[in-house]
């Protein structure tokens, strides 16, 4: 037990001392990145310190694997260094052993990262770029134009030619209904459609329905009304960043792309991403245990460079798979999960060859 505290003790200073540095990089390097526009549009002090402030939540979860990492990587390397690993094997213990209390550590904050994204980082990362937006004075409408939208399996299919978000109108529309079989059955056009307390309200429309082999004219029907139920938000300029939602919003962002037929391999390696991406936390323990005790000189140097070196590879192949899944080259969950797989794999050979 006393070994233990030991070593919990060693880890945890460096643990929160490279999280420090590693949020603070991250955080100059955004400011950096934004510096010239925060200057040319004469935004304020208070006002940059209130966007970094929102984004801190975002770089703690990606600095959390980081600092878990380098913490693990240099504290077994340094005792690899001062002998005390050695006296620690000689009298029995495995390396795995040891180090079971951080690889419970690993597990407890993957579960911890997970919830802290759902609950914490998506809002105030929401609320950075938001006030950033408007700082920078980058306007963003959700207003849209020439509109197609596949509802209920491709059963009814919407085409407009424009969508006004603040009067939740639908201009010059038309709505085909299908049956079962994909087949056509009947069309609604109108000038326009607007949505008032849950409803949609047919301004100047009539419906064609083909019929011995002619199309015939008539009234809209009020069955036909009620298939015409497509909430406004499915025709705004959809906008919607997954990595600013929760999990179960981002389901629901999903489903309304595959609903209205519209391309959703992004959205969904996206979402398989906040699920994957905490595991990282857990696997990174491995990969340390694995790393250390390579160098007994430069220890602190040695360990700063394979762990950066590490994260460089991760979110490099990371960025490589979203872009495939993006591109339905590879399967969304592909992209998502892909590079974690691949450094559980490089974790277990790590730790075939470390010394024990």
């Amino acid at each position: 037990m006393t070994l233990v505290k030991y070593m919990l003790k060693k880890f945890a200073a460096i643990f929160f001392g490279s999280l420090f540095f590693f949020v603070l990089i991250l955080c100059l390097t955004d400011l950096l990145m934004n510096l010239w526009n925060y200057i040319s549009k004469s935004v304020s002090p208070l006002v940059i310190l209130q966007i970094l402030l929102f984004y801190i939540p975002k770089t703690v979860w990606y600095a959390v694997p980081i600092a878990m990492l380098f913490a693990t990587a240099y504290m077994l390397s340094d005792l690899y260094a001062r002998n005390e690993l050695l006296a620690v094997f000689a009298s029995g213990v495995s390396l795995l052993k040891f180090t079971f209390p951080l690889l419970l550590i690993g597990v407890v904050m993957s579960f911890g990262l997970f919830f802290f994204e759902d609950k914490v980082v998506v809002q105030t990362y929401a609320k950075k770029n938001e006030l950033q937006s408007m700082a920078l004075k980058k306007s963003s409408s959700l207003n849209n134009e020439q509109i197609v939208v596949m509802a209920d399996q491709g059963r009814v299919i919407y085409k407009a030619q424009y969508y006004d978000a603040s009067a939740l109108t639908l201009y010059d529309l038309i709505v085909v209904f299908r049956d079962s079989e994909k087949k056509f059955e009947s069309l609604v056009k109108a000038d326009g459609a607007t949505w008032v307390d849950g409803v949609w309200q047919i301004n100047g429309g009539v419906m064609f329905v083909f019929e011995d082999d002619a199309f015939v004219k008539k009234d809209i029907d009020e069955a036909h009304s009620l298939l015409i139920v497509e909430p406004p938000e499915t025709f705004q300029n959809n906008t919607m960043n997954v990595e600013e939602v929760s999990t179960e919003e981002a389901r629901q962002y999903i489903r309304h792309l595959e609903n209205a037929g519209l391309p959703s391999a992004e959205a969904k390696s996206q979402y398989y991403k906040k699920f994957s991406f905490p595991f990282v936390v857990f696997i990174v323990v491995f990969m340390a245990i694995g790393l250390s005790g390579k160098t007994r000189k430069n220890v602190l140097i040695v360990s700063l460079a394979l762990s950066i070196g590490s994260a460089v590879i991760f979110y490099i192949t990371q960025m490589i798979t979203m872009l495939m899944a993006k591109f339905e080259v590879i399967p969304p969950v592909f992209g998502g999960w892909f590079p974690v797989m691949l450094f559980v794999f490089l974790s277990i050979v790590l730790l075939r060859f470390a010394r024990t």
